[in-house]
């Protein structure tokens, strides 16, 4: 006779008391996902693992710190059964048995009225995945399956229609420096939803050519201008995709606020009435020191790091950068845009104190297949750059830290 399939569904347990024998790893990882739920949760072991007193600590469920006595399940909806008493753990399943309460074994699975399933997460939608064959039951396997199912949710790779109309509106999204793998999941599921997507050059192009045909991309730079500025056009078009219903993605290279004029456009899209939904990204200049090997803080050698636009010289007036303040920091100095003017950078930084040996790093197109890092001093840093020909875009990296990696990273 073939076996019954469990009958899945999901539990609303929001206070309501549900029980918890044993303070080990299943306790450890099952709480998180309970404490969410909003249960009214008592836990019953003599120890725990110092992730659960931690929880304990904090208040988020009363913890009885002794061993499972008969009665312990009393109105109890649900029950999660995990010493390493294999005696108590039977008598608690039949507590739980005689008071119609659904219990999670997790010594044996067979002997339960109830199964946790995997579960995953992706914007809104709750994934659980079950092994309903006991013969080739194989908790690997189910949870590889959660995974693949999740991940293709959040990248967009596993594209499941909206039948309800999504809200129009526009998304200023951090593409991150360069490699397309270094996006975030949630970047990543609104551009694969996009009806526009309206870019530049410092954007991760790579994943311009996964959308679908019918997505309009649009490349900033070329914008026709007309009478207006060429961020006020951006802003224009932007406002203007909008209006028509559309889901709009601006994609940014690195961060939206991170030299990405994304609070420009923020407050144009508000001051128009636009809904707008902003992304953080993985800005270049932590990452892209660190897909170069050199980290901006060390333990020993610099406890901070100050990051700069160098896209205006030192001498120019339009400079709001206090450069004679950063020649006396001692911990690490990352200037973004700063190529065209990292001589005059490093001249006005060695007149105000840096020692011309101060160590720096260009990285150029940083975390990309074209990666390239060039090593200099504040004193040679002008001729190297001519020398090698190094191009924007580059992140150069000035401090200690430059020496701390190890030399064979590209």
């Amino acid at each position: 006779m073939a076996e019954n399939p469990v009958y899945p569904v999901g539990l609303r347990l929001t206070g309501r008391r549900v029980v918890v024998l044993g303070g080990g790893q299943v306790a450890q990882r099952r709480l998180p996902a309970l404490i969410a739920a909003g249960a009214d949760i008592t836990l019953v072991s003599p120890g725990v693992t110092p992730s659960v007193q931690a929880m304990a600590d904090a208040g988020e469920f009363t913890w009885l710190r002794r061993r499972y006595e008969e009665g312990d399940l009393a109105d109890a909806w649900y029950a999660l059964i995990a010493t390493s008493d294999a005696e108590a753990n039977t008598t608690a399943s039949a507590e739980g048995e005689r008071n119609r309460i659904f219990c999670v074994r997790s010594d044996d699975a067979e002997a339960a009225t109830a199964w946790t399933p995997a579960t995953g997460h992706s914007e809104g939608v709750t994934v659980a995945v079950l092994t309903t064959d006991s013969r080739s039951r194989d908790p690997r396997h189910t949870a590889a399956v959660r995974d693949a199912v999740v991940e293709g949710l959040r990248d967009g790779s596993l594209v499941a229609p909206h039948f309800r109309a999504r809200t129009p509106g526009v998304a200023l999204v951090g593409g991150g420096p360069g490699d397309p793998d270094l996006i975030t999941v949630r970047g990543r599921r609104l551009l694969a939803e996009a009806d526009v997507v309206i870019t530049d050059h410092l954007g991760p192009r790579d994943l311009l050519t996964e959308l679908p045909s019918s997505v309009e991309v649009i490349d900033a730079a070329k914008l026709p201008y007309g009478r207006f500025m060429a961020q006020e056009a951006i802003n224009n078009a932007l406002i203007e995709h909008a209006k028509q219903g559309k889901s709009v993605v601006r994609l940014k290279g690195g961060d939206p606020y991170v030299y990405g004029r994304g609070m420009e456009e923020l407050q144009a899209l508000t001051e128009a009435g636009i809904p707008c939904t902003v992304v953080p990204g993985i800005s270049s200049s932590i990452s892209v020191p660190g897909a170069a090997g050199i980290p901006v803080t060390h333990r020993g050698v610099a406890h901070e790091f100050t990051v700069v636009s160098g896209h205006v010289a030192p001498d120019d007036e339009r400079s709001l950068v206090d450069w004679p303040s950063l020649a006396k920091l001692r911990g690490t100095l990352v200037i973004l845009m700063g190529v065209a003017t990292i001589g005059k950078v490093a001249a006005t930084l060695i007149a105000h104190g840096k020692s011309p040996d101060t160590p720096l790093a260009l990285i150029q197109e940083g975390t990309t297949s074209a990666q390239r890092r060039v090593d200099a001093t504040l004193a040679t840093v002008a001729e190297v750059v001519v020398a090698r020909e190094v191009r924007p875009p580059a992140v150069v990296v000035i401090g200690e830290v430059v020496r701390v990696g190890p030399a064979t990273l590209p």
